[in-house]
């Protein structure tokens, strides 16, 4: 059965890797869908957030990964079908997954599977990663060594601040 795990993945975390690499034990394909959010902004370009999942999935044979634009239950349907797979920290992550998983169910008849986050990336999310990062912080411990390299790569590209 195929697996789809959606997100914007700007960064992806460790948190992340984990929820895929679960999923990946689970089910016999998993395609890592990487979309946009119209409320975030992006600390990688599309492209780039592609290429730094695929480096930090590399060793998952059975995951792929690709660029979703649209409806997720289009993305799945036109895969033939399959489930979501979705990590949760908290209670608000749940309950925004569970209305998500209704709609989507009822929308495109794509059924969800809820998988709770590893204990240790509980508290962990893109939108910290990337405040850490915009402030010089090192999150090395918090994403796979691809997305850490680039971070590093950038901050040391930038123009000292003036204030």
């Amino acid at each position: 059965m195929l697996a789809v795990c959606p997100g914007s993945f700007d960064p992806i975390t460790n948190g992340h890797l984990d929820v895929i690499a679960r999923a990946a034990a689970i089910f016999d394909e998993v395609v890592v869908a990487v979309g946009k959010n119209s409320t975030k902004s992006y600390l990688f370009s599309a492209d780039e957030r592609i290429e730094l999942v695929r480096e930090s999935l590399a060793h998952l044979t059975n995951v792929t990964v690709d660029h979703l634009d649209g409806l997720i239950v289009d993305f799945v349907n036109a895969r033939g079908g399959g489930v979501l797979v979705k990590g949760i920290r908290f209670a608000g992550d749940f309950e925004f997954e569970l209305q998500m998983a209704n709609l989507n169910k009822l929308v495109g008849g794509v059924e969800t599977l809820i998988l709770p986050a590893a204990s240790q990336w509980s508290t962990l999310s893109s939108t910290l990663i990337r405040e850490i990062a915009n402030h010089g912080g090192d999150v090395s411990g918090f994403v796979p060594e691809p997305v850490a390299r680039r971070i590093r790569q950038r901050s040391h590209g930038k123009e000292p601040s003036d204030g």
